[in-house]
């Protein structure tokens, strides 16, 4: 297993041309199994509202909760570098607040922290990095925006929005950002941004041709029916559950289970 990243290696890791794999993990039994995987770092995404409390956007995501799925991760993912998602407002309410809320997610167990959209974040960032907390920058879709954005569109298809793209992301670099997501973005865009800054842009929706590549850990599992053009299901795991649902049904209904191996005897 290779050894535990640290934000000085995501960097050296571009400049070497090695592809950065990361995937978003909730809870602890997750944690565990994507700690015996290749995968480089995990994410402790504010999307956990939208996966794992049903929610419609990330937004209701708050600090406390955002700590409390860190925790569980943190447990089970001793040999992984793990982020965990600011949450919506949380960096809008001064340096002290912002300063704040990122200290409990790093005690809470991240090695950093995510902030979405650079337009009025970065001197939170730069105090941050400042500060000891490493800062990892998130353009182009941005879910916290979701009301701003009018929902879930793709991002830069104008040459006045590839220009900004990549103008914030020479910013993020600037403030301290040791790498930066880069969500529902033209390949092109994205590659234009990569070849902008020396940290390695991680893309979810960004193409081929960028540093890293992130998705959501039950939508590349097949857990869940959301399936947007860049999500790609390695296993359908959903089917495999169901089937694995009703086998056991099945067992309970005509005895087979528990047989006699799974009974206590005097």
């Amino acid at each position: 297993m290779a050894t535990k990243l640290s934000p000085a290696d995501f960097p050296k890791r571009k400049a070497e041309k090695s592809v950065i794999s990361m995937v978003t993990c909730y809870d602890y039994t997750m944690a565990c199994l994507v700690n015996e995987s290749n995968v480089d770092c995990v994410l402790v995404g504010d999307s956990l509202a939208n996966v794992m409390h049903g929610e419609e956007t990330t937004i209701p995501a708050t600090v406390d909760l955002m700590a409390l799925h860190t925790r569980a991760v943190h447990r089970g993912l001793p040999n992984k570098f793990l982020v965990s998602d600011m949450p919506f407002l949380s960096t809008r309410l001064g340096l002290e607040r912002g300063t704040e809320a990122a200290g409990k997610l790093i005690a809470a167990g991240a090695d950093s922290v995510k902030i979405e959209g650079a337009d009025g974040n970065l001197e939170l960032i730069s105090h941050l990095v400042e500060s000891g907390i490493p800062v990892m920058g998130h353009l182009g879709l941005t879910p916290q925006f979701y009301h701003a954005m009018g929902g879930y569109k793709v991002q830069g298809r104008t040459e006045e929005a590839k220009a900004k793209l990549i103008k914030d992301a020479i910013a993020l670099e600037k403030a301290g950002c040791f790498a930066i997501v880069a969500e529902c973005i033209p390949s092109e865009v994205a590659t234009a941004m990569s070849k902008a800054v020396s940290v390695p842009i991680i893309g979810i929706g960004g193409g081929a041709e960028v540093d890293g590549q992130v998705l959501v850990l039950h939508d590349m599992l097949g857990f869940s029916k959301f399936k947007p053009k860049f999500v790609r299901h390695f296993i359908e795991g959903a089917e495999l559950v169901k089937k694995a649902l009703n086998e056991y049904d099945e067992g309970c209904k005509n005895r087979t289970f528990p047989n006699a191996e799974e009974q206590f005897v005097k």
